[in-house]
């Protein structure tokens, strides 16, 4: 990691610490769409249990936990983590729901072929350089057993706030002080090798609306 990727990945820590600090519970407690459809194809694929990759305050998370499912939390702000595990409680899930403080960055500190699932809304498209998101992928390959199916959205080169902002390189685009690396579809095609690319699914979210793309793959049994 150069000096301007580890100095932008600890600014966008601390933003986001931030900004769950002072807006706890900022994204609603619905679960997002992404997270819906990922409960339907872990549920096809036999999955108990999902490992969720920047679960942040754990809106999907707790309704993975609500669905039935095992659920391990994680993300790099213990701020968000902290907001989970109180409305777990509030809600009865507590005992199906663990958390981890974890930076992508770093392998999963998990034994290989031993996760179900995976999800993660809009984690891949963070401040995470390609070379990052390719190592990241390859840890979720890593993890997955057999036949288990990876659910993630990111931002894509369509959207209205890709080439604004701050340029960081990499197609990673700061705006509002959020870095964001904005996928072309070469770059999904390039994560699903070695994988059973299902779908690749385009809708949009939120403000401006964010253009996204909702992926589904399976690791081959």
């Amino acid at each position: 990691m150069s000096e301007h990727e580890r100095e932008l990945a600890e600014a966008q820590r601390e933003h986001w610490q931030q900004t769950y600090g002072e807006h706890p519970g900022m994204y609603g407690e619905e679960p997002s769409e992404p997270a819906v459809h990922a409960a339907a194809v872990f549920r096809a694929a036999g999955a108990r249990e999902v490992l969720e990759l920047g679960a942040g305050h754990g809106r999907d998370a707790l309704f993975f936990a609500r669905e039935g499912f095992t659920v391990l939390a994680t993300d790099f702000s213990p701020v968000g983590l902290e907001q989970l595990c109180g409305t777990a409680h509030a809600q009865g899930v507590a005992e199906r729901v663990t958390t981890q403080v974890q930076d992508v960055r770093e392998p999963l500190p998990f034994p290989d072929a031993s996760v179900d699932a995976v999800f993660a809304h809009m984690l891949l498209c963070m401040a995470l350089s390609t070379q990052e998101i390719h190592a990241l992928v390859a840890e979720v390959r890593r993890v997955l057993r057999p036949g288990g199916a990876f659910v993630y959205t990111v931002r894509h080169t369509g959207d209205a706030h890709y080439q604004a902002g701050t340029g960081h390189g990499d197609d990673i685009w700061e705006h509002g002080g959020f870095a964001v690396h904005f996928f072309p579809r070469a770059l999904v095609d390039h994560l699903a090798e070695g994988w059973i690319l299902q779908e690749v699914h385009a809708f949009e979210e939120g403000g401006l609306p964010r253009q996204l793309w909702r992926v589904t793959q399976t690791v081959p049994r």
